[in-house]
């Protein structure tokens, strides 16, 4: 059920987009009577441009900002978008599986249609391949054909969250709304067909342990096939997959067995089968709202963070027990909806909140009398943060998204005085946020998921829930920016410097 915003704090199934918003004719009236007393007033007032007019501003500056960009039209809405293994690497281009998600019944409520985990593979185009003319030339409501279906599994249920194991690539993770993960096997899973009344594909693993459904909250460990998930029953579990992996990836007719068993009869779609399942090997309590996200440290498979609608951050040891190793109270204004654990730097922890800002942490000096003590505080959102994420490759540059349909590239080492310092005696007048490195702003709705590509570390994915601005729907953009935006100072003038000299040889060629 939808509810009223309350106080400028969104709950949790409004910020992530779950539903499209009715109409606040209220709001409008407010805003057209403020409207005409300003004119009455005698003040000029200029109305902020439309959603419309700045996507055409971006949309013209795309052969500009971006090395490739790829735009794929969603008939039905995603909520989360993930990297698979790299299968093929060519001369101009790499293919890659994809992974994203079908959410059909927020609209047909009866669950006559079915939700789908979708596997597709990709042609990654490789960096300087791409002609300006060709990654302007796009059309909003067309599919790319860069994104291909490759299978599809009917999926038990709304695919709220995905997530790839990294140490067997063809294992991956759902969140749906039910207290339960599902594991797939997605290679040896069978290919469905989404059609009226189909029944559900056969999870190869389902992990027990939440009391309360747990919708959001999930993470799978760097080095070791542990799984972690927080929901609404205000804990964190941990589960081990180990010996079902195993099993799973050695047995070839586990895939004949998922074809054969479906759900319970007289089960609507959105039950799980039946399958087998695993018990947690921890459950961690200290949260006092629901936990919203939860990530490992990447060098341990016994560490890890989560945050929630408590505006916690709290550390976890599991060798030390279930309880907090280090609470951060009022690590935000408000609920917070995101972490994320620095790869290439251990004390480096993301979070993002729906007071629409990102907040870097140290974990060797959290808080200050209680209250959460952020190194840096990015606040360039004009709405609940939504995802956040390190990035692979550089150690200082992350990207977040938000309901405001941007989603931002930083690098916090240019939020040192010296930095802005330098960028406002150059300009005269510094109009970005320190650390703004980028600003994707493709998506013309709330963006509510994005990945970095580990094989091409500058290539993302991100996704949008296109409900509010057109009824239905979403965009899935793969894109890079260009890397003169990135590179060293010094090497991106000496570059243009060498295209200089080039246009005005061909200029002079050409009047002879």
């Amino acid at each position: 059920m939808e509810t009223p915003q309350q106080g400028g704090v969104v709950k949790k199934k409004e910020t992530r987009g779950r539903k499209p918003k009715p109409k606040d004719d209220k709001k409008d009236e407010q805003q057209q009577q403020q409207h005409g007393k300003t004119v009455k007033e005698g003040k000029k007032s200029h109305p902020p441009p439309s959603v419309d007019d700045k996507y055409t501003q971006w949309k013209s500056l795309v052969p500009v900002l971006y090395d490739w960009l790829a735009n794929h039209n969603l008939v039905w809405p995603s909520l989360s978008c993930r990297w698979g293994p790299q299968l093929e690497q060519a001369t101009y281009k790499n293919r890659q599986r994809l992974y994203l998600s079908e959410q059909v019944s927020l609209f047909l409520t009866d669950g006559s249609v079915p939700n789908t985990l979708v596997i597709a593979n990709c042609e990654v185009v490789k960096p300087r391949v791409a002609a300006a003319e060709h990654i302007s030339q796009f059309n909003e409501e067309a599919r790319s054909p860069f994104v291909k279906k490759f299978k599809t599994i009917i999926h038990p249920g709304e695919v709220n969250r995905i997530r790839e194991l990294p140490t067997n690539s063809k294992i991956v993770a759902t969140h749906t709304d039910s207290p339960d993960v599902l594991i797939w096997d997605v290679e040896s899973q069978p290919n469905r067909h989404a059609v009226l009344g189909a029944t559900n594909s056969r999870p190869d693993l389902i992990l027990t342990g939440h009391q309360d459904n747990a919708e959001f909250a999930l993470a799978m460990c760097p080095t070791e096939p542990y799984v972690l998930s927080g929901g609404k029953d205000k804990s964190v579990v941990l589960w081990s997959i180990q010996d079902h992996i195993t099993s799973t990836a050695t047995d070839p007719k586990s895939g004949e067995s998922n074809a054969k068993q479906t759900s319970k009869s007289g089960e609507g779609n959105d039950k799980v089968a039946d399958g087998p399942s695993v018990g947690p090997r921890g459950i961690f309590h200290g949260h006092e709202d629901t936990v919203e996200d939860v990530t490992f440290c990447p060098f341990s498979a016994q560490e890890f963070c989560s945050v929630g609608d408590d505006s916690c951050l709290i550390l976890w040891d599991a060798r030390v027990g279930t309880s907090p190793v280090v609470k951060v109270e009022k690590a935000h204004n408000a609920d917070l909806h995101c972490v994320d654990w620095n790869p290439n730097d251990v004390n480096l922890i993301l979070t993002g909140s729906a007071d629409n800002s990102v907040r870097m942490f140290d974990r060797r000096n959290l808080t200050s009398n209680g209250i959460g003590s952020p190194i840096h505080k990015f606040e360039s959102h004009k709405a609940a943060v939504l995802c956040v994420q390190w990035s692979p490759d550089k150690s200082s540059v992350f990207g977040s998204s938000a309901e405001d349909g941007l989603l931002n590239i930083w690098d916090y080492e240019k939020c040192s005085l010296m930095q802005i310092g330098k960028r406002v005696e150059r300009s005269g007048k510094s109009h970005s946020s320190p650390g703004l490195l980028f600003q994707h702003a493709g998506h013309r709705d709330k963006v509510v998921d994005f990945h970095w590509n580990a094989y091409d570390p500058w290539t993302i994915v991100s996704v949008s829930d296109d409900c509010d601005s057109t009824g239905g729907g979403g965009t899935l953009q793969i894109w890079r920016m260009s890397d003169l935006i990135y590179r060293p100072e010094e090497e991106v003038l000496a570059e243009l410097e060498k295209f200089k000299s080039h246009v005005v040889e061909c200029a002079s060629k050409s009047e002879k």
